[in-house]
């Protein structure tokens, strides 16, 4: 009895080592097909009308698709219309729709309202296109997209599988507006029957589908069998099974769920983990080389200072002053000691490095002895012996902003640091109400007219992004002919002569240019990067 017992204990244990074991390849094989990352910021909404920050934007790329998307290059190539025909000194755009786009199954697309209908689906058509550009220069929506219509005149759908668009005028800066999220497609009969909590019950065209929110928990999606596009040998995308969204609220803790293999990559460099997995150099640390990948590229941000032009204030209405604050610090030694050696140190104007219009040379570098006798000269003209400016910044950027003080206090101007919080400065900005503030300029589209657009007089704030309330009516005069320029690289010339025209005057001090950073697991393939820092899973692969 003893012996027989003993052998049934060997056995259970046995079987149980062998269940683990294929339970733990069960696990490890299905984890191989969910990709995994967290938000520290709350997503608003899933609906693509509502996707204005880069959390929402991340989600609702993977749901949705527009008439267009954009390479990683930033080329502009055909999403669900196979192509494109510009017409009528290129203001008209006629759109050819594939035929083969069908959005996500719902039981609301059969002939049935039964919940057994759940396999029901259907096309995409050109009516749809036109509901859903409807929809978002509809007041009642309040769509902070709805600018991107601005310019058109309007739109229609000529048939099921042709869409066509008329602008006002001529704005080369178009195809590049519709990749935006914004101009994605949504079916009518779910929109209207989910009113307003369409933007937690999304249905779209993208590569997965949606499955699950526990709002501030967990955000599931699920790969969308019926999706059209295919690899370049012919597989069907995505590879994934599912992607699977956190939400820890500090980058701390989701750099800590990284390290330990919880989630499968982080964006950004944070100040809370960056010298833990960067050397100053900006090089992965050779504790992580093993098990993380580091990618980074040009990043379409520009981070800067900013002049209201329009003050009181006589030291920031002295050219001579605004030329020293950009002559008087070292903006690679800022680079290397504040962010690890990740950015671009700002020598060019406004536009960023990445863009057509970028010129490295049109702006300062790090003189020190010049912007002295900038300093000694502004003494002597204005008769004010001790200049002084305050400097608003946010909390995250105070670091910075603490370098740029001990720096121009060498020259001779006495900077005071004033922190408030981001709401308080978006708000005192747009309003005039800040005489040198902290700023930076994230991309709305791939175009350098964008970044312009706070230079054009037309444009002051509140009512549009020219927050240093800068007027030069040649540079008014360039920004105006730009729109009727079809050819790119007489376009990309009358940028950088505009850019070089607003540098002339300093109503900013370009800091540095942004780096896209993203750290992933080894097993995490084909996950790349843009200049946009847009997520794009539907080629990502996990192997172990």
């Amino acid at each position: 009895m003893q012996k027989h017992s003993k052998y049934l204990l060997f056995n259970l244990l046995i079987t149980s080592v062998i269940l683990f074991s294929c339970a733990s390849k069960n696990n490890e094989n299905k984890d191989l097909m969910v990709f995994r990352y967290n938000e520290h910021k709350n997503i608003g909404s899933l609906d693509p009308a509502f996707s204005k920050d880069l959390a929402d934007i991340w989600a609702t790329h993977q749901l949705f698709n527009g008439l267009v998307q954009m390479d990683a290059q930033l080329n502009v190539i055909p999403c669900i219309a196979k192509n494109w025909l510009v017409t009528d000194s290129a203001k008209t755009y006629t759109f050819n729709l594939r035929k083969d786009v069908y959005f996500h199954k719902h039981h609301l697309f059969g002939t049935s309202t039964s919940l057994s209908n759940q396999d029901s689906t259907r096309t995409v058509n050109a009516s749809d296109f036109e509901y859903s550009f409807n929809r978002l220069k509809d007041e009642k929506l309040a769509s902070p997209g709805s600018w991107v219509l601005k310019k058109v005149e309007r739109y229609s759908a000529l048939n099921d599988s042709t869409f066509q668009i008329k602008l006002k005028q001529p704005f080369p800066a178009f195809l590049g507006l519709l990749t935006m999220k914004y101009c994605s497609v949504v079916p009518k009969e779910i929109v209207e029957h989910y009113g307003s909590d369409f933007r937690s019950n999304p249905i779209g065209t993208g590569p997965f589908k949606f499955k699950r929110w526990e709002e501030n928990i967990k955000l599931v999606f699920r790969r969308n069998e019926n999706y059209f596009e295919t690899d370049i040998k012919g597989e069907q995308l995505p590879y994934l099974e599912a992607v699977a969204i956190s939400f820890l609220p500090d980058k701390q803790s989701e750099f800590l769920q990284f390290a330990q293999g919880n989630i499968d990559f982080v964006s950004g460099l944070d100040a809370s983990y960056k010298d833990e997995i960067l050397t100053t150099e900006g090089k992965l640390r050779d504790f992580y080389a093993d098990d993380v990948n580091m990618i980074r590229g040009p990043y379409l941000n520009t981070e800067y200072l900013a002049f209201f032009m329009e003050t009181e204030v006589k030291e920031i209405q002295a050219l001579k002053l605004r030329q020293a604050v950009n002559l008087g610090f070292d903006r690679t030694k800022m680079i290397t000691y504040l962010r690890n050696g990740i950015g671009i140190p700002a020598t060019g104007g406004f536009i960023p490095k990445g863009l057509p219009g970028f010129y490295d040379t049109i702006g300062f570098t790090y003189q020190l002895e010049k912007a002295k006798q900038l300093v000694l000269e502004f003494k002597s003209e204005t008769g004010i012996q001790n200049p002084e400016v305050t400097l608003t910044t946010t909390s995250n950027y105070l670091s910075f902003c603490e370098f740029i003080q001990r720096e121009i206090q060498k020259i001779g101007i006495n900077v005071n640091i004033d922190v408030i919080p981001a709401s308080s400065l978006k708000d005192a900005k747009a309003n005039g109400q800040l005489d040198f503030f902290r700023a930076s300029w994230i991309a709305d589209y791939p175009d350098a007219e964008n970044y312009l657009s706070l230079y054009y007089s037309k444009n002051f704030a509140p009512d549009g992004p020219n927050y240093t309330h800068y007027s030069n009516p040649e540079f008014d005069k360039m920004y105006e002919a730009s729109y009727l320029e079809i050819n790119p690289e007489v376009r990309a010339q009358l940028y950088t002569k505009m850019d070089s025209l607003v540098m002339s005057t300093a109503p900013i001090v370009p800091m540095f240019y942004d780096e896209v950073v993203r750290f992933t697991r080894k097993e995490v393939k084909g996950l790349g990067i843009n200049a946009t820092n847009l997520l794009e899973l539907k080629q990502v692969k996990k192997i172990k």
